[in-house]
Parts: C-alpha cells; sequence; structure tokens
C-alpha cells in the first residue's frame, strides 16, 4: 500500500522526476566547492558591473552587457530592455542569475540524465519568472496605454477563464475558425473501409489520368491524421492528388478505456496491414507505395521489414518524415522516457486505461514552455490578444490518446531498449530487420526538429536496405512536413530526385551535409520528382470503393471527430 502511495503521489506531483534529479545534482555540487565558489564569483562579477552598464545606457554609449543577450530572444525585442536603464538592469540582472544557476548546475555534473533533468526545470523556473511575464513589460504597458487601459481588462477576464476551463493554460488558437471537412481535412474523399481500429479515406481524383501505382498515407496515431491534409493549399495529400496521384489515408480511432489492452500488434494487423489489403482490392494495383510520417512512419518501416522478411513486394516505394527508426539519439525526450519516468507513466495508464492527450500535450509544451506557454501567457493575459487561427496549433490542440498496453510497449521496446535498430523488435510473431526494407525510401528530416533530430532521421540510410534518397529542409517537427513551396522554404540534398540510381550516402549525416546543396523551394516537389519517377504509368483513375469495400461515409469520416 506504501508503495502504491508513493507511486501516486510521484506519478501526480513530479511525473517526469526533477525533484531527485536536482537533489542528485546538487549533493554533487555540495561536493566541489571550488567550482561553488568559481561560480559565485563569476556572479558577483556580472552583478557588479551591470551600474555601469546602465549609465552607459543613459549616456547613449555601448553598454557593453555583462551577459550578452540573445538577438533572436523575442520576448526581450522592445527597445526599452536596450535602451532604458531600469529595464536594462532588470534585464541584465535576470540574465546573470540565470547564467549563476547554469554555472551551478555545472558544478553538480556527473551524470547525463539527472542533469538534463535538473536544467530542463531550471530553464522551465526561469522562463517562468522572466521579467517578460509581468505587467510592467514594456510591451504590455505600451498596449494598456494604447487602448486605454481595455487590453488589461481582456487579459484578466481570458486569465480567468483559462484557469477556470483549461487548468491554467492560455488558449493558443482560436480553433472555432476551422472545421474539420470545410477547412481543415478537407480534401474530398470517401470513407471506404472502417474497422475497430481504423477507417481508410480515398481522395476522389482531380485530374483525367493518374499513376497506376496508388499512395497509402500512414500517418501516426499519437495525433490526428490531417496533420497530412492540413488545410487547402498546405495538404501534402492534396498536392499528391493534384499531380495525378491515387491516395489513400488511415484515420485512427481515439482510444478509450475499451482499447488499454490492444498492442503494437493490433497495430499493424488492423492498421496498415488491413489498410493494405484495401487499396489493393480497391485499386487492383498489387505495387502501393507508402507516405508515412513521424510514429507511422516507425509503423510503416516495420510492416515494410516485416512484409519484406516473408517475401511480400507490395510496397513499391516508401516515404517517412521526421521518424526515428534508431532510438539511440532522441534528443529531449530523452528526458520523458527514461525506466523511472516510464514507470510513472505506466501507473497513469494502469488507473484509466490510456494516456490522455491533455497529458502528452502537457509534456510536450513543457519541453518549450518558453515558445507554447508563456509566450501566450504574455500576449493573451497580459496584452489581451485573441488567438491566432493557426492550422498548425489547431490541429495541434485536438490531441488523442494513447492505449495503455500499446503505449508501453512502445515506449519501453523502442525508446528504452532500441529494438528496432538493434534487430530485436517482434511485430506480430516475426523478428524485423529493416534491411529487407529494400524498395527505394526518400527520408525527409527538418533541421530545427527537436522530437526527432535530424541527425538521428539520417540513421535512416544504414538500417534500411534499398537505395535511400535523404533530404534536410526547413522547419520543425511539423512545419518541417507541413511545407507547401513558399519563398522561405529551402531543401538540401544529393543528387537529382528522378535519377532512379540515387547516389550512395556516407553514414556519417555530417559528411552528407558537407556534400549537400541546397535549393530554394519545397521538398514537396523534390518528392514529387522522386515519387513520380517511380509511380508508373498514366491510366484511368479507379472507381472510388470497390466491391468488398463500398464507401460508406464522406471523408474526413467520423473517427476524427472524437
Amino acid at each position: 500500500m506504501l508503495n502504491n502511495l508513493q507511486k501516486r503521489l510521484s506519478s501526480s506531483l513530479d511525473p517526469i522526476g526533477w525533484g531527485p534529479a536536482v537533489a542528485s545534482v546538487a549533493g554533487r555540487a555540495a561536493k566541489n566547492p571550488r567550482a561553488l565558489a568559481e561560480a559565485t564569483t563569476e556572479y558577483a562579477n556580472r552583478l557588479a558591473h551591470i551600474p555601469a552598464a546602465a549609465a552607459r545606457v543613459w549616456n547613449a554609449e555601448e553598454p557593453n552587457p555583462p551577459v550578452a543577450v540573445d538577438p533572436k530572444d523575442r520576448r526581450f525585442a522592445e527597445a526599452a530592455w536596450r535602451e532604458n536603464p531600469a529595464y536594462f538592469s532588470l534585464l541584465q540582472s535576470y540574465l546573470a542569475t540565470r547564467e549563476y544557476v547554469d554555472d551551478l548546475t555545472d558544478a553538480g555534473a556527473g551524470d547525463t540524465l539527472s542533469d538534463g533533468k535538473a536544467r530542463q526545470l531550471t530553464n522551465l523556473l526561469f522562463d517562468a519568472v522572466a521579467p517578460s511575464n509581468f505587467v510592467f513589460n514594456p510591451g504590455v504597458l505600451t498596449r494598456a496605454l494604447d487602448t486605454g487601459g481595455a487590453s488589461l481588462w481582456r487579459g484578466a477576464r481570458y486569465a480567468i477563464d483559462d484557469l477556470a476551463n483549461r487548468k491554467g493554460l492560455p488558449l493558443k488558437v482560436d480553433r472555432e475558425a476551422f472545421t474539420l471537412g470545410v477547412n481543415m481535412a478537407a480534401t474530398p474523399g470517401k470513407v471506404v473501409y472502417r474497422n475497430d481500429l481504423i477507417e481508410l479515406i480515398q481522395y476522389a481524383p482531380q485530374t483525367e489520368q493518374v499513376h497506376e501505382i496508388p499512395i497509402l498515407a500512414a500517418p501516426p496515431w499519437i495525433n490526428k491524421y490531417y496533420i497530412l491534409d492540413l488545410a487547402p493549399g498546405r495538404s501534402l495529400i492534396e498536392w499528391a492528388v493534384q499531380h495525378g496521384r491515387t491516395v489513400f489515408s488511415i484515420s485512427y480511432r481515439n482510444p478509450d478505456e475499451s482499447m488499454q489492452d490492444i498492442t503494437m500488434d493490433d497495430y499493424y494487423r488492423q492498421g496498415i496491414a488491413s489498410a493494405l489489403d484495401a487499396v489493393e482490392e480497391i485499386t487492383g494495383a498489387s505495387r502501393i507505395e507508402v507516405l508515412s510520417i513521424c510514429l507511422g512512419g516507425a509503423m510503416a518501416a516495420m510492416a515494410a521489414a516485416r512484409m519484406g522478411a516473408l517475401g511480400d513486394e507490395r510496397i513499391s516505394a516508401f516515404t517517412i518524415l521526421n521518424t526515428l527508426l534508431d532510438y539511440s539519439e532522441v534528443g529531449e525526450l530523452s528526458l520523458l522516457t527514461d525506466p523511472a519516468t516510464l514507470d510513472r507513466v505506466e501507473y497513469r495508464m494502469s488507473r484509466q486505461g490510456f494516456l490522455s492527450g491533455s497529458e502528452m500535450a502537457g509534456s510536450f509544451d513543457m519541453i518549450r514552455a518558453k515558445d507554447l506557454v508563456f509566450n501566450y501567457w504574455v500576449s493573451r493575459w497580459m496584452k489581451g490578444e485573441k488567438p491566432a487561427a493557426f492550422d498548425i496549433l489547431a490541429w495541434n490542440e485536438d490531441s488523442t490518446r494513447m492505449p495503455a498496453a500499446m503505449h508501453s510497449h512502445y515506449l519501453r521496446s523502442l525508446y528504452g531498449r532500441n529494438e528496432l535498430a538493434e534487430k530485436k523488435y517482434v511485430l506480430d510473431g516475426q523478428a524485423l530487420d529493416l534491411s529487407n526494407v529494400t524498395c527505394d525510401t526518400y527520408v525527409v528530416g527538418a533541421i530545427n526538429d527537436h522530437i526527432v533530430p535530424w541527425t538521428a532521421s539520417y540513421k535512416a540510410v544504414d538500417l534500411l536496405g534499398g537505395s535511400v534518397r535523404y533530404v534536410l529542409t526547413s522547419g520543425g517537427h511539423v512545419a518541417g512536413a507541413v511545407n507547401p513551396p513558399s519563398p522561405k522554404a529551402w531543401f538540401e540534398a544529393v543528387g537529382a530526385p528522378g535519377d532512379p540510381a540515387q547516389p550512395e550516402l556516407p553514414h556519417d549525416p555530417k559528411a552528407w551535409h558537407e556534400q549537400a546543396v541546397r535549393t530554394a523551394g519545397s521538398w514537396w516537389e523534390d518528392w514529387t520528382a522522386w515519387s513520380t519517377a517511380r509511380a508508373g504509368a498514366l491510366v484511368t483513375p479507379p472507381a472510388m470503393g470497390g466491391a468488398a469495400h463500398p464507401p460508406i461515409a464522406e471523408a474526413p469520416g467520423t473517427y476524427v471527430l472524437d
């Protein structure tokens, strides 16, 4: 009973394990008095130089601040932080104290995991108490003056509403501006297959002829599928349909407590395996291209490896976006997937049968709280600004739940033991070796991806058995995928996309980066050339649905609405 009570308190009060990590770092720091003394001396020196620097600000001279301010930090973009001596001193004191705590953490370094968690907590706390987060923020005061105080009144009302209805988290986006099937997930199509786990959507053709090889989109179940069909003009599925492809997409059911015992094998059998069978029946095609993203890419790679081992060659070409296949380098997520943290996650899931979408979203928000929490704390609660109508944020807010058994198994087997890359993972009775994926593969990484570092996604080059084209694109984990042609878009690659014989790529991602050529434009265009070269002849579009799989609903279906 005492053990269960401890688990419950740990799971609810400190789900990430920050407390033990800070205690561990503090204990090591206490045994390093020299480093503590040096850090304290340096801190005192920084503070001592602030008054003189502020005086230079007053005299319009170059201040030579004791602590450099990151020019990309938008929190301190107003001129007052640079030109007003009082604001300048406040900011410098904050930055000096932050560096002091960083130095103290360095003094207690000695274990990568506890060091990372301690630094994560201190970063979170300092982001929370940043001087930009308070009402004396010059941007807040300027807006209050411009609006005659109305912005402060609106912000207070917004804060009360968020405290009452959103557990104290500020609203980020105007979801009412978007309606599924109208201006999100809006590419015309029909649901042509449904089981207890997925709906399969077939999209209506938009060209007189299509290439004979269809595309099956395999999205992650950790989010709603329509990241690949976000909005007109920003939908990769729409883009593919408009470029002469017959496209299908899986849409996963949002799990509830009745699905707590569903496994990864179930996600394979009732998910991508069932979808491939339905696509084959509807189109008559014996070859199918798979387009996948994130966790959907991992599942698609598992399916392709299993099929390859059994001689099933239906997957003719394979695209994976921002996907981990080797989990030895997972970036910031390593702090959320250590054994002790997974114990706490499993305990929470065991009590309700799933991991709620809000818990999942909250964990990701904490990783980048400066941008995903406190940014809206200021804009909404203090400046009284209405949330923007931003499609990516609206999709991100439409969170999903994770079934207990499958999610625990996934985290332990892949993040915990890296079984897929180590050739130890077993899917539906078959040990997987990714070298059995012998079709051509197009792999995309994003330069600013904090969920799947691009150097980690590059490891697919050595794991997969076929020819691989690796492309590095602008943006992050989501914006790197939602990347339609625009003046700001760019990508890097080696060789030409339409060349059937792609050049052999080096093992080291840095060596690849030295060879890669940057091109202005979207990787969507590059991918289209690569995919079209492997898409077969032009034919008349297939009918919507087949004899065994007639249309049963309009896209985007029903599962996505839960």
